[in-house]
């Protein structure tokens, strides 16, 4: 089995800052040679009564396409419940085309419910909001091959999600690229639960990129890791107003380093 090269991607989570502050971290993120750039999508700062200013995550995504020439970048992750999942997939055909085949599409079923409720949007259960994934899922891929022009490039899936039993699945059956925040034996055991499934469903499992959130000294989190099969180690580029991406630094010269 060829093992893939290590990538090092940081997530630039859209509050507390302005406008020139995330266009010049998206280009900085570039500039370094980052393989992989997210935002992420909700609607207020971290904590119950936020009042950070936020930015909209797709609005964000065009525009870093179009400030941008070589870095992958997409939402980590695009909620399921708030847009209609044929128009997702017609916004990230749409910013594909943009950023020129670079996008990769982030989606998951949604957690936060404050973003829900401040929205209009019904909360439901963790079961409801899976199951919204799951049609949710079918109905983006149906219609990214009915569009014209089609998406500029592959248009890979990001799913984020550790259920076992149902998460998983739908991993298996669309995924791309696995996130978790999962780790350590955690990570192990879900990563085998995925590749069952996979396995039932005639698929590889080494067709399907694992994604990890990371912090911390590389050389002690990132290894135990790859070892167990994770590739793609997201960064979060923290501190507001100003972004710090020293942590990035770190997690790029390993990555160069484990790919050399």
């Amino acid at each position: 089995m060829q093992v893939r090269p290590a990538r090092v991607a940081v997530q630039v989570a859209q509050y507390g800052a302005d406008w020139p502050a995330f266009l010049a971290a998206a280009r900085e993120a570039e500039a370094m040679g980052v393989d992989a750039l997210f935002n992420w999508d909700h609607f207020f700062g971290p904590g119950a009564n936020s009042t950070d200013p936020n930015f909209e995550c797709w609005t964000m995504l065009a525009a870093w396409a179009a400030s941008t020439s070589q870095i992958t970048l997409g939402p980590l992750v695009s909620c399921i419940g708030y847009r209609n999942p044929d128009l997702v997939a017609d916004m990230a055909r749409t910013v594909d085309h943009v950023a020129g085949g670079r996008l990769i599409l982030g989606v998951g079923a949604g957690f936060k419910e404050r973003d829900y409720l401040e929205y209009g949007y019904e909360f439901g259960s963790v079961a409801s909001r899976i199951t919204d994934l799951e049609h949710g899922l079918a109905r983006i891929r149906n219609r990214l091959l009915r569009l014209q022009p089609p998406p500029a490039g592959p248009l890979p899936i990001l799913i984020a999600g550790s259920g076992e039993r149902r998460m998983l699945r739908l991993v298996a059956q669309h995924a791309d690229t696995w996130h978790t925040f999962a780790e350590g034996e955690a990570f192990a055991h879900k990563s085998r639960v995925l590749d069952r499934y996979c396995r039932e469903i005639g698929r590889p499992p080494d067709e399907i990129e694992r994604s990890v959130l990371v912090a911390g000294d590389p050389a002690s989190v990132g290894q135990p890791l790859r070892d167990l099969g994770a590739t793609l180690f997201v960064v979060s580029a923290t501190g507001r107003p100003e972004i710090d991406f020293a942590p990035v630094a770190e997690w790029l010269r390993w990555r160069d380093l484990q790919n050399a």
